[in-house]
């Protein structure tokens, strides 16, 4: 009898442990993202299905992985301050982990059309033919005034700073230096639209800089604030850098060879209205705004932009009819990969806005 109640205590325990896992309390209660980063890798072993119940998550988390992808995001790691020496040379014998370059193909999604490629984790039967057709409710009018707001909801995050196959624990993931971080990636994006003849602002606040856990709600108000002030706005691009993650340690890095240069691989992260998740009247505006640059991407480079990522959630996209979440390459990717992604994304949507004109 005392064995069997010890097993049976034993048992309890091991249910126990299984259901805090699970439900993420441990990263809730401040364990770090490293412990949700576990727990979103274990989600991609478990069915698609399986996957449903954690998309209810606050809007501070990033997308969730698709349990299809062996390639699948998972959470970016805590913001970190240490930056190599001028003089630090990688040394092999000092590897991390190794990191492996791959084209991650939009070619295979399930839910795709005319060069519009996606990986559909919503409730919803999207008929991109219709949705294009619709056209928006809005078009910009190119008069100079600001039209595009970009801002970094995640804005410490980095780049390696040299390309070779592996990584070490010098090699920072995040910088609060504009030039070493995402942002410099938005600088590019900027510059392109403005060549275009686009108004854009270019917001630089460290939304993340103080404490990752809030960052979007930070960034909301920083958008608001915006809205506000110029009514011309049209689109709020929020500019990121992914992590991806192929095994317990190696790292990848997705690019794509255009025009005799690798660029860093881009994804569009869009969220709906869905299940959970509402006071998002608007996404469908969001979502065709997004399917046509999806579609630009593909036509003007090939194999640029990765499948859209389409998920219940809000990312700060309510706050305007043309928002979307732009993930330039990964922390694998150097800067000068994610920098000509930049251009190239920035001249995609110069061209889809003028596509639009009024």
């Amino acid at each position: 009898m005392r064995l069997f109640r010890r097993a049976a205590a034993l048992f309890l325990c091991v249910c126990l442990v299984c259901f805090v896992a699970r439900s993420g309390l441990l990263d809730r209660l401040g364990k770090g993202r490293a412990a949700g980063a576990a727990y979103f890798s274990a989600m991609l072993t478990m069915p698609e299905g399986a996957s449903a119940a954690v998309l209810s998550l606050e809007d501070d988390e990033p997308y969730i992985p698709d349990p299809q992808i062996v390639e699948a995001p998972v959470l970016s790691d805590s913001p970190s301050s240490s930056q190599p020496s001028a003089s630090y040379t990688a040394d092999p014998a000092d590897a991390q982990g190794k990191i492996l370059k791959k084209f991650i193909s939009p070619y295979t999604a399930k839910l795709n059309w005319n060069k519009i490629y996606i990986r559909n984790m919503t409730s919803k039967d999207m008929d991109l033919q219709k949705e294009m057709e619709a056209g928006l409710s809005w078009a910009p009018a190119v008069s100079g005034e600001p039209e595009v707001l970009i801002l970094h909801t995640h804005a410490t995050e980095g780049y390696m700073p040299e390309d070779r196959d592996f990584y070490t624990a010098q090699d920072p993931t995040h910088s609060e230096n504009p030039a070493e971080s995402v942002i410099r990636v938005g600088d590019e994006i900027a510059a392109q639209l403005t060549a275009a003849g686009v108004g854009v602002l270019h917001d630089k606040t460290l939304h993340d800089k103080e404490s990752y856990t809030g960052s979007y709600s930070r960034s909301a108000v920083t958008a608001q604030r915006y809205l506000e002030q110029y009514p011309s706005i049209k689109v709020i691009l929020d500019v990121h850098r992914d992590s991806v993650s192929s095994g317990e340690k190696d790292k990848v890095k997705p690019v794509v060879e255009i025009d005799g240069r690798q660029a860093a691989q881009i994804m569009l992260v869009m969220g709906c209205e869905d299940g959970k998740v509402t006071g998002f009247p608007n996404w469908r505006e969001n979502f065709r705004l997004a399917i046509r640059m999806q579609q630009t991407c593909e036509t003007l480079y090939p194999g640029l932009a990765r499948p859209m990522y389409f998920a219940p959630k809000k990312y700060n996209e309510h706050l305007s009819a043309g928002a979307m979440i732009f993930e330039m390459g990964t922390e694998a990717n150097t800067l000068d990969e994610a920098v000509y992604a930049g251009e190239l994304a920035g001249k995609a949507l110069a061209q889809v806005l003028l596509s639009l004109k009024k």
